[in-house]
């Protein structure tokens, strides 16, 4: 019973609106003490907040969190979406697939889902709506394309995965690689098959002549060697996972020099943000810790293993129900949240039906893409919509066709899990973090 009652609490605060890591950290406080009394809570407020923030890989996410805030600083986006609009502008919804593509590059370098959907309603959905395109086609289009952020090696989603799973975070930011360049052919391919439908959703651009293309490749090439340094010293075990968020924060910040956006107050305002999130997240790391030891000492997490194990059921049933319980929760709460209350009870029945752990948190991700974009509080649809000033049922009107469409994309991923684990298995030079496994 006390679990229940402590659940309830927890999703009660939610309900009022108190921040996720106050939520669990009280909820599991008020568990601890009706199983354990107070002995047990003192005890454990004593070590779990330190060997929490003591993480040596922990360091990875202010580093990504200050790259992307350094990013959206220089300004690239403008260049990454003007270079994709050159090359593929004149195919049938090219500036449509434009923005699909500035989305997975600014996303590489920029690992923040909520800062890339802003930034590609900011640059791409104006240009697309001048170019009279469909307005909702245009807003779902930018909804969902700013989610590919989470697939990619700056992602603070997987790094937190990898933290709470306690997998090799390298392995896991390589992983995403692979799924997120389907991600985007599916959403391209989403948008030829709307304007080849009608074309009048998508009227064709000008044609760029082919001096303009190439000399707009030079303007996104500091973006390709940013995306290299992070990613490529990863995979090639030059550097680990925090060494190399490090070095991507280091050259977000010449990349912003070089734009000329470094002012004292901008880097101060840049650097508040980055140290705002990173507080956010360790908070939420702490709550999560305590609350998982109320279920620790309940054996929540055991009985459930136990109890899912003896239905008699297939495996991919169950991971497709679980699949399905995350679009729900995406709906309408913080993917940061669904990760620390649900990756410390799921794992574990993960693990016991035979699946990969690493695999399963690229497959979460992707399901998160989608709980973005699903009514009622589908974050990205209210960001697009205030910053284009449309109606979010618009908004959620155009991202339709693109969740039926990432729905196969997960069946894909699912039917064939070599899609992600190719790249973490091809890697045997990966450097690994302390603690990683």
């Amino acid at each position: 019973m006390t679990p229940f009652i402590v659940l309830a609490l927890l999703f009660g605060l939610l309900a009022l609106g108190t921040p996720v890591g106050f939520a669990m950290a009280f909820s599991g406080s008020v568990g601890l003490v009706m199983v354990g009394g107070w002995g047990t809570l003192l005890g454990i407020l004593q070590t779990a907040p330190l060997s929490t923030v003591s993480a040596y890989e922990l360091i990875t996410i202010p580093m990504f969190l200050l790259m992307a805030d350094l990013v959206l600083l220089s300004g690239v986006a403008d260049d990454l979406f003007k270079t994709a609009s050159a090359w593929v502008g004149r195919i049938p919804g090219g500036l449509g697939m434009a923005t699909a593509l500035a989305g997975a590059g600014f996303g590489a370098i920029c690992g923040t889902s909520t800062a890339s959907a802003a930034t590609l309603s900011s640059t791409s959905l104006p240009a697309m709506i001048r170019q009279g395109y469909e307005p909702k086609m245009a807003a779902g289009v930018v909804a969902i394309s700013g989610t590919l952020s989470m697939l990619l090696p700056t992602s603070v989603a997987l790094v937190i995965f990898g933290l709470l799973a306690e997998v090799n975070i390298g392995k896991l930011l390589i992983s995403g690689i692979i799924p997120a360049i389907l991600v985007t052919f599916t959403i391209m391919a989403t948008i030829y098959f709307l304007v080849w439908q009608d074309p009048s959703r998508a009227p064709a651009a000008k044609s760029v002549p082919w001096r303009e293309k190439f000399a707009l490749l030079w303007q996104v090439s500091p973006m390709v060697v940013l995306f290299s340094i992070v990613t490529g010293t990863i995979y090639l075990g030059v550097a680990t996972p925090t060494e190399a968020s490090a070095f991507g924060a280091f050259g977000a910040f010449l990349l912003a020099i070089v734009k000329g956006k470094i002012t004292p107050s901008s880097l101060y305002a840049t650097l508040l943000r980055a140290c705002h999130g990173t507080c956010m997240i360790i908070m939420i790391l702490v709550g999560a810790s305590i609350f998982g030891y109320f279920f620790t000492l309940t054996h929540v997490t055991q009985d459930l293993v136990a109890w899912i194990g003896s239905l008699p059921a297939s495996r991919w049933v169950i991971i497709t129900l679980i699949l399905c319980g995350y679009i729900v929760l995406g709906s309408f709460m913080d993917q940061i949240a669904i990760l620390v209350l649900t990756v410390p009870i799921v794992l574990p029945l993960i693990k016991t039906l035979g699946f990969d752990p690493i695999w399963f948190g690229v497959i979460k991700i992707v399901t998160a893409e989608v709980g973005m974009i699903t009514p009622p509080v589908g974050l990205h649809c209210f960001i697009v919509a205030r910053y284009a000033k449309r109606p979010v049922a618009e908004v959620f009107h155009g991202t339709f066709p693109h969740f039926i469409a990432h729905l196969i994309a997960i069946a894909i991923l699912v039917a064939f899990p070599s899609i992600i684990l190719w790249l973490p298995i091809t890697d045997g030079a990966l450097g690994s973090e302390p603690g990683s496994q």
